[in-house]
Formats: C-alpha cells, sequence, structure tokens
C-alpha cells in the first residue's frame, strides 16, 4: 500500500491537521500522481463544513490537481512517467452507461467524486490536498507544457465548468456572452468566451474588478444598475454565483431563443417569473464540469489560446484561512496549495 502526508478535517468545525493516509498499490490500467498542486474550489468549502449535508469525515478534499506522474501500471498507454497530468472532478463511472459511452462521465448516474464519494472498492475517496494519488488512466488528462501546473490546476474543475456551456450552446463570432459574477470561474470563462470569438460582457455588482476583466479580454463591463439598459441584450449568459440572486433580472437580459445557464449552487432554491421565461422564447438550463474528452480538449484550448487560472499559491497550514476567505469571496481569483507544504503543517 502506498501512503501519502494529507490534509484532512474531522469536522464540520475542525481546523485542518496532516495525517498520512493509504492509497491503492499501482494496478495494470493505474498512474500513480505525484501532486504539485491541487485548486482550492468553494465546492471544497462545502463539502468540507458539510454545507451539502453529505460529508463522510475525516475528509481530505481537493479536485482540481495537477501533477507529475511517477508510475504507471503494465496496461497504460496513455501517460509515461514524467508527464503532466490533471485530475478534475471524478475518478471513476460505471463505463456503461449512455452518459460514460459518450463520453460525458460527469453525467453518469454511478460516477464517483475524486473526494467525499464511496469508490468502488467501498473505500471513501481521498483528494487532491495531499502528496499522491493512484487513478485510473481513463480519468485523467494530459496538461499541456504550455501551461505552468499552478494555473492548470483550477482549469479541471473551473476551467471545463465554464468550457462546456460555452462551447455546447454556441459561443463565438456574432454571438454576445454574459459572465455573471467575474470570480474564480468567471475569470477563466472570460477568456475562454474572448478565445472563441463571442462579444463577452461580464455582469457584476460593483465596478472593482473592471480592469481585471478587461485585461482577461472582456469587451464591457457591466454592473447592477445598468441591467434595464441591458434589456434584450444577450444570446447566452452563464451565471456563476455561488448564492441566491434575482433570476429574473437576468433572465430579461436574454433576447430571442437566449439560454440563461446556471452553474452556481446557491443554498435557497432560485426563483423565477414564469414570463421572465416566456418571453423571447428563453431557456433556463444547467450544466455540471464535463467528460473526459472534453476536459482534455478544455486543457488542449486553453494551452493554444494562453488561458490561465490567475492565482494565489498558499501553503497548508494557511488553508483555513483561505477558506475563510473564500466565503467572503477574497480571492484573486483562485486559491492553490502547494502540497510540498503539506508535511511541514
Amino acid at each position: 500500500m502506498i501512503t501519502a502526508q494529507a490534509r484532512t478535517m474531522t469536522s464540520r468545525t475542525a481546523s485542518f491537521s496532516t495525517v498520512t493516509i493509504e492509497r491503492r498499490d499501482v494496478g495494470p490500467a493505474d498512474v500513480l500522481l505525484d501532486i504539485v498542486y491541487a485548486g482550492v474550489c468553494h465546492t471544497d468549502v462545502h463539502h468540507a463544513r458539510a454545507e451539502f449535508g453529505h460529508t463522510h469525515y475525516p475528509i481530505v478534499p481537493g479536485h482540481e490537481i495537477a501533477g507529475v506522474v511517477r508510475e504507471i501500471g503494465a496496461e497504460v498507454t496513455r501517460f509515461a512517467v514524467g508527464d503532466h497530468i490533471g485530475i478534475g472532478c471524478l475518478v471513476d463511472s460505471c463505463r456503461e452507461c449512455a452518459m460514460c459511452r459518450a463520453g460525458q462521465e460527469s453525467y453518469c448516474r454511478n460516477k464517483v467524486l475524486t473526494y467525499n464519494a464511496i469508490g468502488r472498492d467501498g473505500q471513501v475517496t481521498l483528494g487532491g490536498y495531499s502528496e499522491r494519488v493512484v487513478v485510473d488512466e481513463r480519468f485523467l488528462a494530459r496538461i499541456p507544457d504550455a501551461l505552468p501546473l499552478e494555473s492548470a490546476a483550477p482549469l479541471l474543475c473551473a476551467g471545463i465548468t465554464m468550457y462546456q456551456p460555452l462551447r455546447y450552446w454556441g459561443a463565438g463570432p456574432g454571438k454576445r456572452v454574459g459572465i455573471l459574477g467575474f470570480g474564480g470561474l468567471g475569470h477563466i470563462g472570460v477568456q475562454i468566451s474572448h478565445a472563441l470569438g463571442a462579444h463577452t460582457t461580464v455582469l457584476e455588482l460593483t465596478d472593482d474588478r473592471r480592469a481585471d476583466a478587461e485585461r482577461f479580454g472582456a469587451d464591457d463591463y457591466r454592473t447592477t444598475g445598468d441591467l434595464p439598459a441591458l434589456r434584450d441584450s444577450f444570446d447566452l449568459i452563464v451565471s456563476t454565483v455561488p448564492s441566491a440572486y434575482d433570476l429574473s433580472a437576468h433572465l430579461d437580459l436574454l433576447d430571442f431563443d437566449g439560454t440563461f445557464v446556471n452553474l452556481g449552487v446557491p443554498n435557497e432554491p432560485l426563483q423565477i417569473e414564469p414570463y421572465a421565461l416566456h418571453t423571447n422564447r428563453r431557456k433556463l438550463a444547467g450544466s455540471m464540469s464535463g467528460g473526459m474528452p472534453e476536459t482534455q480538449e478544455m486543457l488542449d484550448f486553453c494551452g493554444a489560446h494562453g488561458i490561465k487560472a490567475e492565482v494565489e499559491i498558499i501553503a497548508a497550514k494557511e488553508l483555513d484561512g483561505a477558506y475563510d476567505r473564500l466565503g467572503k469571496g477574497d480571492v484573486r481569483y483562485r486559491f492553490v496549495l502547494d502540497t510540498a507544504t503539506i508535511a511541514e503543517a
């Protein structure tokens, strides 16, 4: 059995501590990855602090993983020792359903999340706040050389979560795209939308992130007071907002046959005024992260277009403070854990 140092929480109110965890031995289709960086996602906070209500303690969060291959199984064909590899939100699925056969594993009803889930072996999965991990090669993606590992790590969740709806709903030349919320997801979404050729507008509460949005490729930047003037202005809006907001007011920004895609998971149900949907034949949709083929496509696209997460690298001992700051939106724009500091914490 392989061992690794990891950062864990033992209850929703506990601080992080360092423990030794076990990883399975490398099987024929497995890859052993030395984790270099792990992004800190808002979902990590939700799980670790039991805000979703189904946390298995002790928990080792982390599903934005970037690292280097240390060892491969005898049947592995896609990767070699020394390759730069990423792991996202899932590490297994049923592999047999229509979604899995279509390469949309994130929609599999029996997918296994990277952490806080029950794997096929009956054990709770432990995530990327650790030194190493063993994963089946199907659920790994190659990180292009053009992407630094620390900037690539958040792309394994935030990147694919933005890439899928922008691609699926046709962001591109001639399309008017709104990115609602300019944070960990939004700053990557703006870069992707811009690279796809869409006219991209950031929709935010205040004006304080305008310069950053323009730096990342936004064509326009509007705040809450501008909403009435933006009626019927967008073909596609992708919302990254993690809290309750006035959904109907933002639906009203869509032009004929426009689509509003909600990515956030607020604590309270979202409410709409029905005519906000009926008008202009608007569509309200949702989207998850994305399957493995599209995750690789996203990484290659980001590598080719210089799209990176803007990160603040933190040491393991700073995780508790980072969680508190993340809850307040106090990060520009993604925390990334340096796993070399875990043993020191």
